[in-house]
């Protein structure tokens, strides 16, 4: 297989791994498909493959007993799916599935858990787990002080970060299960942002029209994470300054 170069990566993880410690992981980078609803994390199984996604969108869904479920945060370039085992933890009852197909690099655990030796390796990935900590915190005060249209238009900003383009591959069933609620709710409220032009939804897509527009509607319940990632994984790196206004006013994907 020919020699994977740490700057042909689009992983943001993996693109600030120090060079030793990617070059120690790349021969167990394995370049894998990443088609629509295939599983990444089971439910309850022992996590066997960590996955740095490169392209595409990745749900983690929290699920109840009696199967009522709803997504509780997203993965993209930014992040790993499995980092459950960064903490030690080899099986969690969240699965994780992809919504937006893409591609990446998939490691066993058994050769992922080493590089954890690694001091500057573990820090950075400590400091991700933070940062998916902060967006599940920040979905759960998004759901109890926000309205619907607020928290839609946070779900499309963070989905607008982690995919190329402007254009959402997204059905209104995945949109209701990323808020918790009906089917017709969602269509509902996406009429709404139609209105004033911030997209334009069409049968499994959403276009984003006017980003600004959703952030100053998703208001309080979008930015702190971003801004959080930012400092923390984005910042050391470049020492820039955050903009309040989530990540200098632009996306994520770009600034990454």
């Amino acid at each position: 297989m020919k020699e994977l170069l740490q700057r042909q990566v689009n992983n943001r993880l993996l693109r600030r791994f120090p060079e030793d410690a990617f070059e120690l992981l790349a021969p167990f980078l394995e370049p894998i498909d990443l088609p629509v609803k295939r599983s990444l994390v089971l439910p309850r199984k022992p996590i066997e493959h960590v996955c740095f996604i490169e392209s595409g969108l990745a749900s983690m869904i929290a699920e109840s007993w009696d199967g009522k479920s709803v997504e509780i945060r997203h993965i993209g370039r930014e992040g790993i799916a499995g980092y459950p085992v960064v903490l030690g933890v080899d099986r969690t009852p969240n699965k994780t599935f992809m919504q937006v197909s893409g591609h990446g690099f998939q490691v066993p655990t058994e050769a992922f858990l080493p590089i954890l030796e690694h001091a500057e390796v573990r820090q950075l990935l400590l400091r991700y787990v933070h940062t998916c900590e902060l967006q599940l915190a920040h979905t759960a005060l998004a759901a109890a002080k926000f309205h619907m249209h607020e928290r839609l238009a946070r779900w499309l900003l963070m989905c607008h970060d982690r995919i190329d383009g402007n254009d959402l591959p997204l059905t209104h069933d995945f949109l209701a299960l990323m808020l918790g609620v009906r089917r017709a709710g969602v269509t509902d409220e996406l009429h709404i942002l139609e209105g004033i032009h911030a997209i334009k939804s069409t049968r499994g897509n959403v276009r984003i029209l006017d980003r600004d527009k959703l952030i100053e509607i998703a208001g309080g319940c979008y930015g702190v994470p971003e801004q959080e990632y930012e400092r923390l994984i984005e910042a050391p790196r470049r020492q820039q300054a955050v903009h309040p206004a989530g990540l200098n006013g632009n996306r994520l994907g770009d600034m990454l």
